[in-house]
């Protein structure tokens, strides 16, 4: 059973990032995560840099058939780009999020509730749905911890 923690309202500090940004469609998604994390993991071997924090995605939409998205790690600071690797930027700003423990294919109703949560307390959100990734999908499905951030307007 899916399971998820208070949801609650922070307020963010900008966080320099190191992406890459591309569409997909939802059944590739995995195969291009995994691609990309691994090349900006090489590339910040490359430079001796580590990352700042956990990696994530970032979802500018939710068409599953043409999904647009950032996949990344938090840094530093601003780094060079390589190719189709980018300097990025998540912004400072009021934020909601969530912990949810469980399979990301059981996701959608967190996403509800937390839709719910910012329209009853009178927000607005930005349309950018983050996700950030505690542990992989090498662990039992039940057992996966992510972090659902969804920026304010």
């Amino acid at each position: 059973m899916p399971r998820i923690s208070e949801i609650v309202l922070l307020k963010t500090n900008e966080q320099p990032t190191m992406v890459v940004r591309t569409t997909t469609k939802v059944e590739k998604l995995p195969l291009v995560i995994g691609d990309s994390y691994r090349r900006i993991a090489v590339y910040l071997k490359e430079l001796d840099e580590l990352c700042a924090d956990v990696p994530f995605v970032a979802y500018h939409n939710m068409d599953m058939q043409n999904l647009d998205v950032e996949i990344g790690f938090p840094v530093a600071k601003a780094l060079p780009e390589k190719g189709d690797i980018k300097p990025g930027l998540i912004p400072a700003g009021k934020v909601v999020f969530c912990m949810y423990r469980g399979a990301y294919g059981n996701m959608a109703p967190v996403y509800g509730e937390m839709a719910k949560w910012i329209t009853d307390n009178g927000h607005r959100p930005t349309g950018i749905c983050y996700e950030h990734y505690y542990n992989s999908p090498g662990v039992p499905e039940s057992e996966l911890l992510t972090k659902i951030v969804m920026p304010l307007e």
